[in-house]
């Protein structure tokens, strides 16, 4: 689909002429919002210290208490968690921090299949019957408001912990930690499960510090460190803001994981084939995250909890992360393959309704549940409107949902406005799930769409797919010293995206097609001064067939890096889009 371009011009009008004299990378600070010095310096740290006090957290003195109560009684403890990268990394932060205190310890993780996300009551009967006193969730149970009164009808001490978004100030009523709740004093709101899950054992280690208690000498300062690396995981995988604190959460847990200090999730990387010294976080995303979340949609996450949690030496151990990360990776191919195939087949269905339909509303009854998430989003990318794929349950009744949604659309706000057709939903501005019976999946389509051409008539502009570039360069100025500089905007994921370049005036010199399916294409081009570099296009090199000539004019929009190949470094620029 063809792109409009934002061009650096146009930004720039809006910066002082101060600004304009400064370098690209001080503006492009600027533009990001780090107006002064130490913001700037802060932001680009490589040990940031950016981060809150966790009792600013509502509710988490409470919740101390009530877990070192629970400790001192030798109360037996379930961490209930979701079956999503945040929920297993979430899980096993905590499994690993209160291990530390007490071996009346177990989890829960709800099967995506048979229970679907979130807190349920058929688990609570599972997890009583195992003898749990006290039930603590990560990563969920914001809007669990009866299953929790369920919980406690049933003798259960509940502490819930989640980042959800909250519907309509209704909150369960038990000990309840969300950063997005009301009244709640904490400066940031944008952390994950595993984050939230985090600062608990923050609190947890200050105050057995603080007390002078003998158990802080096996929970100390060291223990949060060793667990950074779980919460970089969640952070980048949940897709939330990597901005403020999560900056400082996930630059010292790359550092863990470059360390390889985790032995499963080593072995995972070894497996994968990614070398641990130059993880960044789009390994992460592309590469860890899916691993781990494609044993909860394939079959149980508990296989990615397994991996995190076992360190030992032992046999038993070198065994359980043997096998965690073998069906890990078999989970992954399997869930590439059926992935594709249901990509195709939806893409048919959502071509049938495409020139109608602003969101795009896709029913296929035999969609495999736990790849429903990619595709959908991978169908908002395609056609750049929000779209929600439905598959239908086992009870025939049913339609389970997930949605993804395009920049300017809130996906939750938008979903709220047809609350009366779900069963139960829930999500974010970005993504969501739903679940609403068979009969209501021509009144949701249509109401969706109703409120979305309300949107676009506000805004005519609204669905056009638009690249925001950051920056114009000269040919001349990519070179490895800017690549390495820019390097210190890394971590890069949501709200800190990878800065877009133009460059102009570019004349083609080679052509490359590359791939088993030529799908991509490396071309130099020289500038109008002499300079010339590698541009590579990945997967799309049929889109630009016809632009892509010996001696053409182009204009190119991408990003710059180094690549590394048989000893030598070597300045290349990746091509998102070319006129």
């Amino acid at each position: 689909m063809k792109k409009k371009w934002i061009y650096p011009n146009k930004l720039r009008e809006e910066i002082t002429e101060e600004h304009q004299k400064s370098s690209v990378l001080l503006r492009l600070l600027r533009k990001r919002g780090f107006q002064d010095e130490k913001e700037q310096e802060e932001f680009l740290s490589l040990k940031p210290q950016k981060t809150y006090d966790p009792f600013l957290l509502k509710n988490m003195e409470e919740a101390v208490q009530s877990i070192l109560n629970a400790l001192d009684t030798n109360q037996s403890i379930c961490i209930y968690g979701d079956y999503d990268a945040d929920g297993v990394t979430s899980c096993s932060l905590l499994l690993e921090i209160l291990g530390k205190l007490t071996a009346n310890l177990f989890y829960y993780i709800p099967s995506r299949f048979e229970e679907g996300y979130g807190f349920h009551k058929t688990a609570v009967d599972k997890i009583k019957a195992l003898g749990a006193d006290m039930i603590i969730t990560v990563d969920c149970g914001s809007t669990s408001l009866e299953e929790v009164e369920y919980a406690k009808q049933q003798g259960l001490s509940i502490i819930v912990t989640d980042h959800h978004t909250i519907v309509n100030d209704m909150v369960p009523n038990c000990i309840f930690i969300n950063p997005k709740q009301k009244d709640c004093t904490y400066p940031f709101s944008g952390l994950s499960g595993c984050g939230v899950a985090f600062k608990l054992a923050q609190a947890i280690q200050h105050t057995l510090e603080d007390r002078k208690d003998a158990r802080s000498t096996l929970l100390n300062k060291k223990a949060l460190n060793d667990v950074l690396d779980l919460v970089a995981i969640s952070t980048i995988g949940d897709i939330v803001p990597l901005v403020d604190e999560n900056r400082t959460l996930v630059k010292y847990g790359l550092k863990r994981i470059q360390k390889g200090s985790r032995c499963g999730l080593l072995e995972l990387i070894d497996a994968i084939g990614i070398s641990k010294k130059n993880i960044k976080s789009e390994q992460i995303a592309y590469s860890i995250v899916p691993h781990l979340n494609a044993a909860g949609r394939m079959y149980s996450a508990k296989i990615g909890v397994e991996l995190l949690i076992h360190s030992g030496d032992n046999k038993e151990d070198i065994l359980k992360r043997k096998t965690a990360v073998e069906t890990l990776v078999k989970n992954n191919q399997e869930r590439k393959q059926i992935q594709e195939e249901t990509f195709v087949n939806c893409m048919q269905l959502a071509e049938k309704i495409n020139d109608t339909d602003l969101f795009l509303l896709i029913a296929s009854d035999n969609a495999h549940e736990g790849i429903a998430g990619i595709v959908a989003g991978k169908l908002k990318d395609y056609f750049s409107k929000p779209t929600a794929l439905v598959t239908l349950c086992e009870d025939g009744i049913h339609y389970k949902g997930t949605g993804r949604s395009v920049e300017g659309v809130d996906l939750y706000e938008l979903l709220h406005t047809q609350n009366p057709c779900f069963e139960r939903f829930g999500g974010h501005a970005g993504a969501c799930g739903f679940l609403l019976k068979k009969d209501n999946i021509e009144k949701l389509r249509s109401g969706l769409n109703e409120h979305m051409e309300d949107l676009t008539k506000e805004n005519p502009t609204l669905l056009v797919p638009t690249l925001r570039i950051d920056e114009k360069l000269e040919s001349e100025e990519l070179t490895k010293t800017f690549i390495q500089q820019l390097d210190c905007f890394e971590p890069y994921g949501h709200c800190n995206e990878k800065p877009l370049f133009l460059i102009e005036n570019l004349i083609i010199k080679e052509i490359r097609y590359m791939g088993s399916n030529m799908e991509h294409v490396r071309f130099k081009a020289v500038s109008l001064t002499g300079s010339n570099h590698d541009y590579i296009i990945f997967s799309k090199a049929s889109e630009y067939k016809e632009k892509l000539k010996i001696r053409t004019s182009v204009d190119v929009v991408g990003y710059p890096s180094i690549n590394h190949f048989r000893g030598t470094a070597n300045v290349q620029f990746i091509v998102r889009d070319m006129k």
